[in-house]
């Protein structure tokens, strides 16, 4: 399987800054997005710290080890990553008195073969499109989420309640962090999204499918979906990553090779 990327990010119509992060390394699979948070320029610092460093240590662990088409082992090269970023983050917080309270959201998958490990942190999310069908593959670490998940609130009460913003984890918080990580099976055209609230604040999953099923090619698609977040209000911050799936033909490339065709 081969994965093409593209990410876009946007501060939106109310806010001058952008908290939002967002990376990928082609070559290693690695796409991680964040969402930062705290006074100042502290959501900003905290952000750009996880991704870069979660980015620079993960694609270095992937590049250098034998084991990187075990699953259970990227995961956890994942979890430790992230985890080593929280203390960073939390070390800057206390050496530095303006980036006190700052912390971020994260969600980083590493895209090998056809499988996507997927570790996160927080509300920022990553979105699987399969044959025109939207599903959330990663669940929101939310108060209004925990309590959709005690049976307190129906799914569709949660779209309209208070509190949508009320993390229950964030990198900064605290330094033990439960980092949710999974494997998903890719299929071939698999088409995922990262995201952060910013977008999924405005748009429902039916029109982000249909802003991702209307254009064919990635850049198109994350521009469409930036500007009906805006379109919508864009009261916050507004990042997309997206990542396609695309099977690689080992027959006719074997087929080549034996006829000598280009």
């Amino acid at each position: 399987m081969q994965f093409s990327f593209y990410a876009l990010t946007d501060p939106g119509q109310v806010r001058t800054n952008n908290e939002d992060a967002v990376v990928f390394d082609e070559g290693s699979g690695v796409a991680i997005l964040a969402d930062g948070m705290g006074g100042y320029n502290a959501g900003e610092v905290a952000s750009g710290m996880a991704v870069t460093f979660i980015k620079s240590e993960l694609v270095q662990w992937l590049n250098t080890a034998n084991w990187q088409h075990d699953t259970n082992l990227i995961a956890r090269g994942i979890g430790i990553c992230i985890d080593r970023a929280n203390q960073s983050i939390l070390n800057a917080a206390l050496s530095n008195p303006q980036y006190a309270g700052m912390g971020t959201t994260v969600v980083a998958g590493v895209f090998k073969n056809n499988c996507l490990i997927l570790g996160h942190v927080g509300d920022s999310r990553c979105y699987r499109l399969r044959h025109g069908k939207l599903t959330q593959i990663t669940k929101d670490h939310s108060l209004l989420q925990e309590q959709v998940d005690a049976g307190l609130l129906t799914p569709e009460q949660a779209l309209l309640a208070p509190g949508k913003n009320l993390l229950t984890r964030a990198l900064g918080v605290d330094s033990e962090l439960a980092v949710e990580i999974h494997a998903h099976e890719v299929q071939d055209n698999d088409l995922f999204l990262m995201c952060s609230d910013g977008l999924t604040d405005m748009l429902s999953d039916l029109e982000i499918a249909s802003c991702m099923k209307k254009c064919a090619h990635l850049p198109d698609m994350a521009a469409e979906l930036i500007s009906g977040a805006n379109l919508a209000g864009g009261r916050d911050n507004i990042s997309a990553l997206l990542a396609q799936a695309k099977a690689t033909s080992t027959k006719s490339g074997l087929i080549s090779n034996l006829f000598g065709a280009p």
